[in-house]
């Protein structure tokens, strides 16, 4: 038995080293989709359907015991969920008109500031040592209410700039999001909740890594339907991209300590604030709008995990909390002496 465990603990130890390189693959995968194209643009339908698969495997990291944070930390979850849609799609529409960035690209970026917290956002957390538990009820609730406030604070922002296809925008999150969620935390339920000795144990510990290559592959698909658009005007949306990442992180970090979080509750407010479900934005800009609509949300894809991963690792080297477990990660009992 200590062999299986030894065994197990080797392979979950070379994912998380995997998944922990993640920004490295988007940014690898992105230049070979940016240089070749063609090796990527007959996939452009595969987007979709691939978000539904990292969906699905966020869904297999709850339980219905997650959605009970909820109830326990009301005011904290509150203030996340606030901050993060509160700042995200107006800093958005602020710095797109303040870089006189074209329609399309102004309502890309907004989207992409009107999408939920990312699912990568849990792993940030976990390597941040930020509170994880609390982490994944934000990405949680925050997706949840996207299903409402991601096409409505579009409309609100660029409604009149670029028609925004409010009813369609609400069904395709629905399918998108809600139903693989769904599935998720069934399969997990069926599998054993938290215990970690169900069946599908070793499904449910691949996901992640799963949830890694669907999202750097929707990256480069995105990059490479917009090759031409990213060469010509590369430039004002990365400064835009970047400076909205960047706000993100400060405004969910400083705000939060204002009003009195503790730092570890702080670092992960700003992590789940600053970074966004940029593949869920590219897939409704591309969807909806136009292929240039969804370079903010390609651009976020690559960057908000390069810097995110930049900060975690600084919070990991300054903090003194322990590092907590990552999302679905079980207990592994300690070996017999």
């Amino acid at each position: 038995m200590h062999e299986g465990l030894r065994g197990h603990g080797s392979e979950m130890k070379m994912i998380t080293r995997v998944t922990q390189l993640f920004p490295l693959w988007a940014l690898a995968l992105s230049a070979v989709a940016f240089l070749h194209p063609g090796l990527f643009v007959a996939s452009r339908d595969a987007i979709v359907p691939l978000l539904g698969v990292v969906m699905f495997g966020m869904g297999m990291t709850l339980t219905p015991a997650s959605f009970a944070e909820v109830l326990r930390r009301p005011a904290v979850v509150g203030l996340g969920v606030l901050l993060q849609f509160a700042v995200m799609p107006l800093a958005a529409w602020v710095i797109g008109h303040g870089l006189g960035l074209a329609p399309p690209l102004l309502a890309g970026l907004v989207l992409v500031g009107a999408c939920p917290g990312g699912t990568a956002s849990n792993v940030i957390c976990y390597l941040a040592r930020g509170d994880v538990a609390l982490s994944i009820t934000l990405t949680t609730v925050s997706t949840l209410l996207a299903v409402v406030l991601t096409p409505a604070l579009t409309w609100l922002y660029v409604g009149q700039t670029v028609p925004v296809p409010v009813a369609a925008m609400l069904w395709s999150i629905v399918k998108i999001v809600l139903l693989p969620v769904a599935g998720g935390v069934l399969l997990n339920r069926v599998n054993g909740g938290r215990s970690g000795r169900g069946r599908l144990d070793s499904v449910q510990h691949v996901f992640p890594l799963v949830s890694v290559v669907a999202i750097v592959y929707i990256i480069a698909v995105i990059i490479a339907l917009n090759r031409d658009s990213l060469a010509a005007v590369g430039g004002a949306v990365t400064v835009a991209v970047m400076l909205h990442n960047l706000l993100g992180f400060t405004a969910g970090y400083s705000l939060s300590r204002l009003l009195v979080c503790d730092r570890r509750t702080s670092r992960t407010l700003a992590i789940e604030v600053g970074m966004q479900n940029s593949g869920l934005g590219g897939a409704l800009a591309v969807k909806y709008f136009s292929a240039a609509a969804a370079v903010p949300g390609a651009l976020f894809s690559v960057w908000h995990n390069l810097s995110g991963s930049i900060l975690a690792g600084w919070w990991s080297r300054t903090s003194e909390d322990p590092p907590a477990r990552p999302p679905g990660a079980s207990r592994t009992p300690p070996a017999s002496p």
